[in-house]
């Protein structure tokens, strides 16, 4: 399997949320991903994307959001890029500890950290590197 390397450019309204989960069924369907990898990029990446438009870029309509993706003979790796200023993703409340419980906030990070096999955090938050082995 050659590198595939190619990108998804879309502005900050949740539906463009269905752009991500069509190109991540058809990345499945075409390089014929097992359904857990299947299952965590749907998870992960959807939650990032989300978390990049609600948070990131606040949904301001006029910044975008770009998703970067390549696929290799054992990994899958996307990138996620908002416009925002970013966050201090070192300081994220542990969403299963009990004071979390109750908050509707704070389980998107602690998702993508579970589901991805790596994660990685860029100019202060506003880019993040997921890498799921296949």
């Amino acid at each position: 399997m050659e590198l595939t390397v190619d990108k998804l450019v879309f502005n900050s309204e949740t539906k463009n949320i269905n752009l991500v989960e069509k190109l991540i069924d058809d990345l499945s369907n075409e390089y014929d991903l097992h359904s857990d990898i299947y299952g965590k990029l749907l998870l992960g990446v959807v939650e990032g994307v989300n978390n990049a438009i609600v948070h990131g870029n606040k949904l301001d309509k006029q910044k975008n959001v770009v998703v970067e993706y390549s696929i290799q003979e054992d990994k899958v790796q996307f990138i996620i890029i908002d416009e925002g200023l970013g966050f201090d993703y070192t300081n994220v409340p542990d969403p299963t500890k009990p004071e979390n419980l109750e908050k509707t906030h704070g389980r998107g990070i602690f998702l993508m950290h579970h589901l991805a096999d790596e994660i990685e955090f860029e100019n202060n938050g506003s880019k993040v590197k997921m890498q799921f082995n296949i």
